[in-house]
């Protein structure tokens, strides 16, 4: 994920706070005593009593007394001394809604990833199938996925089905070995050396053609 400046103009803290306040157990009344004390915040005031509350908002000083102890307690607000004097300060909670914000970022991208990966091998599937005319089987559809997940992109796993056909060979060993050599070039051209194997792994192809060869038998039982 990319680097993000939560603490930033670039993230709306109003914006993940009322998206996440009802996680948090936070009511509409803390809400607002949130709200208003962060506006306080910014206007200049370093510290944000009861009464200053009181004045702003529709609340007794007795009420927001009992709110900000709430908050405090729930480390969602903290009162900060310095040489300067005591601050109020918003911190606890920002801290906690941009972890939050993180995780939903995170998992947004991984969804995104996981539906975009099905789509392509979708679309692999369906190419691969109707160039090589037969139906393909479990091992080779997770062979093709390995291909996705070890960084090809769809663009050369196509390209190097043609390539194969190309040379009338018509394995995926085939299709597998044109992408090691290519990933192999790319390596040396650009470090100097390539860690990537470029020999077939003939268990593969053993269990491959095994289970081609079971997967027909079961489609004609």
């Amino acid at each position: 994920m990319a680097n993000i400046d939560l603490h930033g103009d670039g993230v709306d803290f109003s914006y993940i706070l009322l998206d996440n306040y009802r996680n948090f157990g936070l009511s509409e009344t803390e809400l607002a005593v949130l709200f208003m004390i962060d506006h306080l915040l910014r206007q200049g005031n370093d510290l944000v009593t009861s009464d200053l509350l009181s004045l702003k908002m529709n609340l007794k000083t007795h009420e927001i007394d009992k709110i900000l102890s709430g908050l405090v307690k729930n480390e969602y607000l903290s009162y900060e001394t310095s040489d300067e004097g005591m601050r109020t300060s918003l911190s606890p909670l920002k801290e906690k809604l941009y972890k939050a914000f993180e995780r939903t970022l995170a998992k947004d991208r991984q969804n995104l990833l996981s539906e975009q990966r099905a789509a392509a091998l979708s679309r692999l599937y369906d190419v691969y199938e109707k160039r090589l005319n037969r139906v393909l089987s479990p091992l080779e559809n997770d062979l093709i996925g390995n291909w996705l997940d070890a960084g090809y992109t769809e663009k050369e796993i196509r390209d190097a089905l043609e390539d194969a056909l190309s040379q009338r060979k018509r394995s995926l060993k085939s299709v597998d070995k044109i992408l090691r050599s290519g990933r192999i070039r790319e390596d040396i051209a650009s470090e100097g050396y390539s860690v990537v194997n470029d020999t077939w792994n003939e268990d593969i192809e053993r269990t491959i053609e095994i289970a081609k060869a079971k997967w027909i038998n079961d489609e004609d039982d």
